[in-house]
């Protein structure tokens, strides 16, 4: 994923920006172009959005922070979405999140040191019945537990 994405430049992320100026509430638009060419919004691209819009960095910064999707930095190669709802929590969600990460020795929105796997919540998979859930690459997975969890891991390289 990550490891594809070519190097922010600023020429580069002030086209991204310029593509989508003209459109009505450009800032979403434009942060989800850089966030699809990159896999991240790069630390340069704040200032430069606020600039072109004639925006506050702290509104860029505020939109990018409230929004789970955007990440910061980029993903590893892998990246998979725990389900955080209530429905997954009660079947036991809770104790399996704390077990992978924990396995991982990461936290949330983090990368495991060989780059393979980007573990991040996700508040529902729409799997309610099925749970606990996740998404692996974009494909959900029901009824985890910490075996098939790892078996799942171990395939993808963590």
């Amino acid at each position: 994923m990550a490891d594809t994405a070519p190097e922010p430049n600023a020429e580069t992320l002030a086209d991204l920006i310029e593509a989508q100026r003209h459109l009505e509430g450009p800032l979403l638009p434009i942060l989800h172009t850089i966030h699809e060419a990159y896999g991240h919004i790069p630390d340069t691209a704040p200032a430069l959005i606020a600039d072109r819009l004639n925006i506050g960095r702290a509104e860029v910064h505020g939109v990018i922070s409230f929004y789970h999707d955007f990440r910061r930095l980029p993903a590893g190669r892998h990246v998979v979405k725990i389900c955080r709802s209530e429905a997954c929590q009660s079947v036991g969600g809770a104790a399996l999140s704390e077990a992978v990460l924990a396995k991982l020795g990461i936290g949330w929105g983090e990368t495991t040191a060989n780059g393979a796997v980007t573990v991040e919540p996700v508040y529902c998979l729409g799997l309610c019945a099925s749970g606990p859930a996740a998404m692996v690459d974009g494909k959900v997975i029901g009824m985890l537990d910490t075996d098939r969890f790892d078996r799942v891991l171990a395939e993808l390289g963590a």
